[in-house]
């Protein structure tokens, strides 16, 4: 691939930037914010150490309701399903390093349910649960040589059902059941187009694309799309932060961010093509100071939500001409004052996604 392909970024002929969040809280405690999950009326977003809470913010006000424990050794990631153990209801469940899977129910202010590996406790860093809620898998660090992936029924949570070793030589940052094939698990995130169907990335900022036989289709630095010196565009990733695709809207949306806490949307018109330019579509700036850790699209509400490391929880209007405070001449990437990020609303090491795909397994 030249350079000028693989650094090759147009602005979308529809592109406008977001000056400012709708809504802005901050966590409950001075720590980072590293995953945000969607209940019916909440956002929750966990923090990091030595919080390791799970704040719930109500989605109308984002004013903080509640704060649930979390877990004793980190809270690597957090999940809204909408059943588990036959729990007929949206729950939150997450992983944590003291090497448990816990299920939230706020009612309590507590776990439900929580699975360990007792005797052979490994810090869990993702997690994930299957369609039909019977299934929970979790991945671990790396000790020695060798990090496993644990599957619990969540119905008999004191032990796991099995372990996979052998499968991965670095942590397990990723878990997916696959939305097409129930029994199939695999560490990295699924496309439900034709082509490309799977996408992962590196700790080295590596975005490539995969067929469903597992055909590497391409990979780039993620960093190399850029737009500079244009008379009103400018934009430079320096870290993917999450994609997101879903079946009513199956074009994978690819969210990058500066070290200046302003985050961006690029599009590719064929992920199956490495020499297929990308697209700036829109840019979102003035929300953090500071690397945005996570990022959540609530498709039925039309907004965006972001957690980063200054603790702040954002919310943003998604794309639309009637929505958007656009900025005609956005220059995106331009370093800002930090205290004009410290303004609050009138309501008061970075997760890898891991590129070995060997972890693809049929349960």
């Amino acid at each position: 691939m030249s350079e000028s392909q693989s650094s090759a970024l147009h602005p979308s002929p529809s592109f406008s930037n977001t000056s400012t969040p709708i809504k802005s809280a901050s966590s409950s405690s001075e720590a980072y914010i590293l995953s945000i999950a969607s209940l019916p009326t909440f956002y929750a977003a966990s923090a990091s150490a030595p919080s390791n809470a799970i704040d719930l913010f109500d989605k109308t006000t984002l004013l903080g309701v509640q704060t649930l424990p979390g877990h004793e050794a980190g809270t690597t990631s957090l999940r809204a399903v909408e059943t588990i153990a036959n729990i007929a209801r949206p729950c939150l469940v997450s992983s944590g390093l003291d090497g448990s899977i816990k299920v939230w129910d706020q009612r309590t202010n507590s776990y439900s349910i929580k699975m360990t590996n007792l005797g052979q406790a490994r810090g869990l860093l993702c997690c994930d649960v299957s369609q039909d809620g019977l299934t929970v898998a979790g991945g671990t660090q790396l000790q020695g040589e060798d990090a496993h992936i644990v599957y619990w029924d969540p119905r008999q949570p004191a032990a796991p059902l099995r372990t996979h070793s052998s499968t991965h030589s670095d942590d397990v940052t990723v878990l997916r059941f696959s939305p097409d094939s129930p029994n199939v698990l695999m560490p990295a995130g699924y496309i439900p187009l034709r082509g490309a169907k799977i996408w992962g990335h590196s700790d080295m900022e590596t975005f490539s694309t995969w067929s469903d036989e597992l055909d590497l289709l391409q990979s780039q630095d993620i960093r190399g799309p850029s737009l500079h010196n244009h008379a009103q565009y400018e934009w430079l990733t320096d870290y993917l932060i999450t994609c997101h695709s879903s079946a009513t809207s199956p074009d994978l949306k690819v969210f990058v961010g500066s070290n200046q806490g302003d985050f961006a949307l690029l599009t590719n018109s064929d992920l199956s093509t490495p020499a297929a330019p990308w697209s700036l579509c829109n840019t979102w700036a003035n929300g953090h100071a500071g690397i945005v850790r996570s990022l959540l699209w609530d498709e039925q509400n039309e907004v965006i939500v972001t957690g980063g490391e200054d603790g702040k929880i954002n919310v943003w209007a998604y794309p639309s001409d009637s929505a958007m405070d656009v900025d005609s001449s956005p220059s995106a990437s331009k370093k800002r004052d930090k205290r004009d990020m410290d303004w609050e609303d009138e309501h008061g090491r970075k997760t890898r996604e891991t590129m070995n795909l060997r972890g693809l397994i049929s349960l």
